[in-house]
């Protein structure tokens, strides 16, 4: 039953901010990783398992969050992951070394993992029926801002303390969460109580999409398939994804409840959720990139750059849960938030060297207003024809399609970024020959600018040629960038038919647990 008055609204604001806490966390510790390395004495191959790691154990329980939730109640579960990932916090900001901080953020996914679907489920719960869309709306806020905003905090917060800050920080918020939890959140049934547990699913769901999320997020790294390794990862997770399916169709008590996909609209919903990842989470990763390595802005500027777009995403969640609400058919404002990241990305992809803040306001603030017009209408979309216990095993599956979008994403433009790198290169390189004015007028303005300055001629010449490769490296990153820009934007642009081969629904709503 909806709750209604002050309690729903606590409650709103109580999952909200239990998602936030993983969602931020995400991201966060990515601005961190340079200080961390320094204070641990870590390498950046080993420093980079902090993400690894929480990204695969936070994945691997995603598709499990509505049976665990199902099988213990789900307030249960959800406060349990609520105290876990504050202990976990409080633990990884203690840890005095690598591994032992790897070891705390794997248990902090983990927990992490219990919570955006579990937040999710309740939220629909507490709301009633005609205004879900609204509710899913303000949790969509937390979903997309989430990743986006973390970098700022993470800048901010290293401004004025060291990296165990960031870990520290989370820990009033879950306490406040917890608190609010225990008090407000009404209790669900215990549905598995006497049912045996299916650890071989269980087994095979670690094995298949672990060893896909670790294939995704080493893979470059490592030069994929020439590293042994990598081999098994991609080996484990074909044969694992196979087995576990085979499992979970022919088992009467699943894991997953692979039964969900004979709704067309959720599995088309499942692949649409993914290329909502590898947007969302494509972008927040390259366009950082590009700007501290070849624009050279500080970690804290390049977080800045990203409030304006956040807080348009704000300023519009709830318009969208209305006119969702009104009966504005979400395909429509999908398509609408696809063709606006396109722009987005099509708009970065002219940025030249001497690009500053102000030319990123706009693209960023159209980012911004997209990412409101595709979480929403997504979601409702993927799971309006989800009833009862589904609806918790659907979201569990949807973000978890989103989580993976997103590390496909950052995977695939990683290795855009590193081939085309060389193509522009060896197109460029081409130019660098006495026989072109353009470079011999440039090589011996830096000959001419270099001895004035009092260098010797040879001196002054081999300087010329170093300026010269420098030039050549900025230009071939800047044609790469944009070759990166170009792809997500295509991507998201080709993915809109796939909306209208969802059901049409002028008034659609998003079903409510029986629970």
């Amino acid at each position: 039953m909806a709750e209604v008055g002050l309690k729903k609204w606590v409650i709103t604001f109580t999952v909200i901010t239990a998602s936030l806490l993983e969602l931020i966390d995400t991201t966060i510790v990515n601005v961190a990783l340079p200080q961390i390395q320094g204070n641990l004495g870590a390498t950046l191959e080993d420093v980079a398992w902090l993400s690894t790691g929480y990204a695969v154990a936070n994945v691997i329980i995603l598709p499990m969050s509505g049976w665990l939730g199902s099988r213990f109640g789900r307030k249960n579960y959800f406060l349990t992951s609520i105290i876990v990932f504050t202990i976990a916090s409080f633990l990884c900001g203690n840890a005095t070394s690598l591994w032992e901080l790897v070891g705390f953020r794997i248990l902090q996914g983990i927990a992490g993992g219990g919570l955006i679907s579990t937040a999710q489920a309740i939220l629909i719960e507490t709301w009633p029926r005609e205004d879900v869309g609204i509710a899913t709306a303000l949790f969509g806020l937390g979903a997309v801002v989430g990743p986006t905003v973390g970098p700022t905090i993470g800048g901010y917060i290293l401004e004025i303390a060291n990296w165990p800050w960031i870990f520290y920080v989370n820990i009033p918020v879950g306490i406040l969460a917890a608190y609010c939890t225990y008090m407000f959140v009404k209790e669900t049934p215990k549905d598995g109580k006497g049912r045996p547990i299916d650890w071989w699913g269980i087994g095979l769901l670690a094995v298949a999409v672990g060893s896909l999320q670790t294939l995704l997020e080493k893979g470059e790294s490592e030069d994929w398939f020439a590293t042994g390794y990598i081999i098994v990862l991609a080996v484990a997770s074909v044969l694992g994804t196979l087995l576990f399916i085979w499992r979970e169709l022919s088992t009467d008590h699943p894991i997953v409840n692979f039964k969900i996909m004979r709704h067309r609209s959720f599995s088309i919903g499942m692949f649409t959720s993914f290329v909502l990842g590898f947007g969302l989470y494509g972008s927040v990763f390259v366009f950082p990139i590009f700007c501290q390595n070849l624009l050279g802005f500080t970690p804290l500027q390049t977080g800045e750059l990203f409030i304006a777009g956040g807080l348009c995403t704000i300023a519009m969640m709830p318009f969208i849960g209305i006119m969702l609400k009104k009966g504005v058919p979400a395909q429509f404002m999908a398509t609408g938030g696809m063709l606006m990241f396109f722009i987005f990305c099509s708009m970065l992809s002219k940025s030249t060297l001497s690009s500053g803040p102000d030319q990123f306001f706009w693209p960023l603030v159209i980012r911004g207003f997209g990412m409101s017009l595709l979480f929403v209408p997504l979601t409702t979309l993927a799971i309006q024809d989800l009833k009862g216990p589904e609806i918790g095993q659907g979201s569990g599956l949807n973000n978890m399609s989103r989580q993976l979008g997103g590390s496909f994403g950052i995977a695939a433009l990683t290795t855009l970024i590193h081939v085309r790198q060389g193509v522009h290169r060896s197109n460029l390189i081409t130019n660098i020959n006495e026989y072109n004015p353009a470079f011999t007028e440039r090589l011996n303005a830096y000959i001419h600018g270099f001895m004035a300055k009092g260098a010797s001629y040879l001196d002054a010449k081999l300087m010329a040629m170093k300026a010269i490769e420098g030039s050549l490296i900025k230009q071939t990153l800047l044609l790469t960038y944009s070759d990166a820009y170009w792809v997500a934007g295509l991507i998201m642009l080709c993915s809109i038919p796939l909306l209208y081969l969802q059901k049409f629904k002028k008034n659609t709503n998003v079903p409510v647990d029986a629970h």
